[in-house]
């Protein structure tokens, strides 16, 4: 399985919170779960510098492991 080196935070979220409203709405929802997680907030920050729309591939691969999503899974949603 190939993994990009990046992702656009609009399609992550897009794909952890279908039932959202918006994509605003889903963003501020995974907002909300990573400060719910301080270690996993650090975690992310420690992994590299986040540019405001993406994340890098070590950071998708960690969130989605918080949400307990393969990524096979995460793929095929």
């Amino acid at each position: 399985m190939i993994v990009q080196r990046t992702i656009l935070k609009q399609d992550l979220v897009k794909k952890l919170y279908p039932n959202s409203i918006s994509a605003d709405a889903a963003m501020q929802q995974l907002r909300r779960d990573i400060k719910l997680s301080p270690q996993l907030k650090e975690q992310i920050a420690n992994l590299g510098h986040t540019k405001r729309h993406y994340y890098n591939k070590q950071q998708l691969l960690l969130i989605l492991e918080h949400f307990c999503i393969t990524i096979e899974e995460f793929e095929q949603l």
